[in-house]
């Protein structure tokens, strides 16, 4: 038996999903507009700039970015491309490879980032409370812990 949504539910769940779209391609586009990169490339950026060394597998990459090997490996030749991302075959695994941020993306990042940071701040942060904003984390929390359990989010 379908448990429809009652009148209340499906206002939330169609606010929720317009405003995260919402979100996402404001951001988006303005990283394309001031760095020239989508928001993918930028998430790949930044977790390759936390990892030990600036690298990371290629299949750990994959899944920390939750995407698929095969459009991950198409992000990366194209982050190659640029001269931000270069490869690496893996020491301790002959079929694996290493995805590694360069001197020259690690500064796209850095420059990328202030901007980036400001319009997290200005479309989300400065739209909400304080209490606002641990409702925010603690109702995001709850959604991982049962759709992606055990997931490292930082």
């Amino acid at each position: 038996m379908t448990r429809w949504l009652n009148e209340d539910e499906q206002r939330t769940w169609r606010a929720f999903l317009h405003a995260s779209r919402a979100l996402w391609d404001t951001l988006d586009r303005e990283l394309q507009r001031d760095a020239g990169m989508p928001h993918a490339y930028y998430e790949i950026l930044v977790r390759l700039s936390e990892a030990p060394e600036r690298k990371l597998r290629m299949s750990d990459l994959a899944e920390a970015t939750s995407s698929s090997r095969s459009r991950l490996s198409h992000a990366v030749a194209r982050l190659e491309e640029h001269g931000w991302v270069s490869r690496e075959d893996c020491p301790t695994d002959r079929r694996g490879q290493l995805a590694v941020l360069t001197d020259q993306g690690f500064q796209v990042l850095a420059d990328a980032a202030h901007g980036h940071v400001e319009g997290v701040r200005t479309h989300l942060f400065d739209q909400l409370t304080p209490e606002q904003v641990v409702q925010l984390r603690q109702i995001s929390e709850a959604m991982l812990d049962h759709l992606d359990p055990g997931r490292a989010l930082y």
